[in-house]
């Protein structure tokens, strides 16, 4: 009885010595910033490679220019607060958009793509490969990064 040759049909998982990282760069001026988050979060995750991997740091290094000037759609800059807990009793406190912008203007964008990456150590991982800067210049010149247009 002949025996047949099937396909081999492997998956390729990738590893740390596999994977190609590259330098993106997001103008972030006058775009909503759950839309640029979530495409922040896309590059920074991998997803937009063949060889993705859910449990590996795949993703690209992206800069994130004029973040202070990210569009918030409807009353947002007015009404929208962050609330965190100090642990220590009645120790919940708000900010609003206009006191996070005041204090840190690159920490709108970073909240929401934190938000979005995965609640682990592999999120902590891929949190360190975003670069979110409120000035149109970077000091990441020497890596040569390529530009991407959200609009």
């Amino acid at each position: 009885m002949a025996t047949l040759k099937a396909p081999s049909f492997k998956t390729i998982s990738a590893n740390k010595a596999t994977t190609t990282k590259e330098w993106v760069v997001i103008d972030a001026e006058n775009l909503p910033l759950g839309r640029l988050a979530s495409t922040v979060a896309y590059y920074l995750r991998g997803k937009n490679k063949v060889n993705f991997t859910p449990h590996v740091d795949c993703g690209d290094n992206v800069i994130v220019l004029n973040a202070d000037k990210v569009a918030l759609t409807g009353n947002k800059r007015e009404t929208k607060e962050y609330i965190h807990y100090t642990n220590y009793p009645g120790g919940q406190r708000s900010r609003s958009v206009a006191q996070v912008l005041a204090k840190h203007p690159a920490g709108l964008v970073e909240k929401a793509v934190k938000g979005m990456l995965p609640k682990n150590r592999l999120g902590s991982a891929l949190f360190n490969n975003l670069h979110a800067y409120a000035a149109a210049e970077h000091p990441h010149e020497a890596q040569k990064p390529r530009t991407i247009s959200l609009n």
